[in-house]
């Protein structure tokens, strides 16, 4: 079986022309194509602006995913928070607070995704802090039973977000003991997804289980794409090992 997952940082669903359009996002999402597609920064806000009903409006352009919602604080009257999307059965979410101290509060959104082998896929999507010394403190938090190391997963896990992090700092460092990570520079020619038009950092990362393989990786840089948000997304389609088809 293959899947084809991807990460998307909407920066809110403004685009870098300062137009707030959840509906270009919603477009930009059907050109990926993707099975599970992890989103943050997005809002859920239902009495207010509606440039900030923005998960339900992407929801409804897009009817063939189910979705989850993670609520990391609240904002413009609503939820602020992270989104995951799937075109195959969600059977369970929870969303983990991973804050640090005074710091702006973030979370990771689990999301357990059944696939047609009849196992489940756990998907960790997540938004990690600025601070060098908060994304320390969250990595540590994510890699205890309380979250990544849960007994009950029985399914692979992939970890992907925004990881505010473009150089190998101690929150890779530490996933990377324990997944396997995507190196874009052995994959792309141009690695970075960050401001989009002119890519200067890679801020957004993808870790996964061994028992996953990678077959493909790339960066979307539709026109589309190109505006609709600050970041670029990410695609990486995976097969399943046999050893996980039990």
């Amino acid at each position: 079986m293959r899947l084809r997952i991807a990460t998307y940082n909407v920066h809110k669903c403004r685009g870098l022309d300062r137009r707030t359009d959840p509906e270009r996002i919603a477009t930009v999402i059907r050109e990926l194509d993707a099975d599970v597609i992890a989103m943050q920064e997005i809002l859920d806000v239902r009495d207010g602006h509606p440039g900030h009903d923005q998960a339900r409006r992407i929801a409804t352009n897009l009817q063939e995913y189910e979705w989850r919602f993670g609520e990391n604080r609240s904002l413009h009257g609503g939820a602020y928070g992270n989104m995951t999307l799937s075109r195959l059965p969600i059977t369970a979410s929870e969303n983990y607070d991973i804050t640090w101290r005074h710091r702006e509060r973030r979370g990771c959104l689990r999301t357990d995704v059944s696939l047609t082998d009849r196992s489940v896929l756990h998907l960790f999507n997540l938004h990690l802090g600025t601070s060098f010394v908060e994304r320390r403190h969250q990595a540590r938090k994510l890699l205890t039973e309380a979250v990544l190391r849960r007994a009950e997963f029985t399914g692979p896990r992939i970890v992907l977000g925004d990881f505010n992090e473009w150089t190998r700092g101690l929150a890779s460092r530490l996933m990377g003991t324990e997944f396997e990570a995507i190196e874009p520079r052995t994959h792309l020619r141009y690695a970075r997804t960050y401001p989009g038009v002119m890519p200067l950092l890679h801020l957004d990362h993808f870790y996964f289980d061994r028992t996953l393989s990678l077959e493909s990786y790339c960066i979307h840089r539709s026109r589309t794409a190109l505006i609709a948000s600050d970041h670029l997304p990410l695609v990486s389609e995976f097969s399943l090992a046999e050893r996980t088809k039990q």
